[in-house]
């Protein structure tokens, strides 16, 4: 698979300097935790979970978690879990058409819900990349991730983890050292079964009584914005391990307070300012913000409940020219040391700057190089399209 498949040879060759890259459950894991992009969840009570898992993969989604955690009522685990299984043979039995899927991840509430889910699932596994590991502390985790080495040996591919960092020992100051310790042993115990470290931002929030509206960004929140900072601290360090963002929760609609948050200019100069308008009447604004202060802040991709957001995220994780540039320039560099002024309006200086130059590659392998700010305009227009085509030709399929 490859972000932005939807686009045409012509589309790719004119939106992107370097295009993206081919990604699959075979690849690195460093690759792999970095093409999840936008995470789409959806309850594993849905009834279609794999022919909701196909029009995903068409809208651009290369990630996708089915919830048997919060998302399910606790009586209705049993059935949420065989719906997942039936999925699962579904998916398999039209393995051999050669469709693209997007990897699948099922959420899950114990070790013990791992294996039964394996001996389930059969040779159906094989469509399976992980598990989400909801509330994930020093003393959970690690038998969380035994499970999945156990299945993914019988299963004869590698199966990953996804611990979610949201429980109290992490959000209170006075335990989260402690908390943060615990967990980076589990991790480096089990490092190969860990595909990427996710935080909980609903459930942290939640801690406190708190919980973002469509104009607050979750860096915002100042006392989850505090533990979000500490997670990255520990893990992303040497950029050995990627940390995705807090879900994005909110669905299109809704009155509006504040300004928006999206610059009129680079809409005008594409004609786009109709795609302005649509993104701020649906709330991307919020979402174009925070994605970026992720990026900032060290963490790439998020989990989002809805199609609309996945072209969104996937585009801004995509590398400007300039970013790239300066990038190689560096990396040329590497070993020399000394400072450069690029191109671009900004001082490299190659020691300090080596580690970011070698991460913005590792992206631009993975997302491709946007040409310009136009291009990235385009990208986001383009995404907006294949998402109508996709419902639009699902809904002429119903009965």
């Amino acid at each position: 698979m490859r972000h932005f498949a939807y686009l045409t040879d012509d589309e790719r060759e004119r939106l992107f300097a370097v295009p993206p890259g081919e990604v699959g459950p075979a690849s690195p894991r460093g690759s792999l935790a970095l093409a999840l992009g936008a995470t789409l969840y959806s309850p594993g009570t849905r009834t279609a979970l794999d022919a909701d898992a196909e029009r995903a993969a068409a809208a651009g989604a290369t990630s996708v978690v089915w919830c048997l955690e919060d998302a399910v009522p606790h009586a209705a685990v049993p059935d949420a879990e065989a719906n997942v299984v039936a999925a699962l043979r579904r998916l398999d039995h039209r393995a051999a058409t050669g469709e693209d899927l997007p990897l699948l991840f099922v959420r899950v509430r114990t070790p013990e819900q791992i294996r039964s889910l394996a001996l389930a699932a059969g040779p159906a596994l094989a469509r399976l990349t992980g598990f989400s590991l909801p509330k994930a502390t020093g003393t959970t985790l690690g038998p969380m991730l035994e499970a999945i080495a156990e299945v993914g040996a019988v299963a004869g591919h590698p199966l990953y983890g996804m611990p979610i960092l949201e429980t109290p020992d992490l959000a209170w100051r006075e335990t989260r050292a402690e908390a943060l310790a615990a967990l980076a042993e589990v991790v480096a115990a089990h490092r190969e079964q860990v595909l990427c470290l996710r935080v909980g931002g609903t459930d942290l929030s939640g801690l406190f009584g708190l919980r973002r509206d469509r104009h607050t960004t979750i860096w915002d929140v100042a006392v989850v914005r505090d533990c979000l900072a500490d997670v990255v601290n520990r893990f992303t360090r040497g950029g050995e391990h990627v940390v995705t963002g807090a879900v994005w929760e909110h669905i299109p609609g809704g009155p509006r307070l504040f300004k928006p948050q999206l610059r009129l200019s680079p809409f005008t100069a594409q004609h786009e300012t109709g795609l302005r308008q649509r993104m701020i009447d649906d709330d991307l604004d919020g979402l174009v913000r925070e994605v970026a202060l992720d990026k900032a802040n060290g963490v790439l991709g998020k989990t989002v409940i809805h199609p609309a957001h996945v072209s969104v995220v996937n585009a801004l994780l995509t590398v400007s020219r300039s970013e790239y540039d300066d990038a190689l320039e560096v990396l040329m560099a590497r070993g020399r040391g000394g400072i450069a002024v690029s191109g671009n309006g900004r001082m490299n200086e190659i020691g300090p700057h080596a580690l970011w130059a070698e991460l913005v590659s590792r992206r631009a392998a993975v997302y491709g190089v946007v040409a310009d700010e136009a291009a990235l305009v385009d990208l986001l227009a383009a995404g907006r399209r294949r998402l109508a085509e996709v419902f639009t030709a699902g809904e002429a399929r119903r009965p």
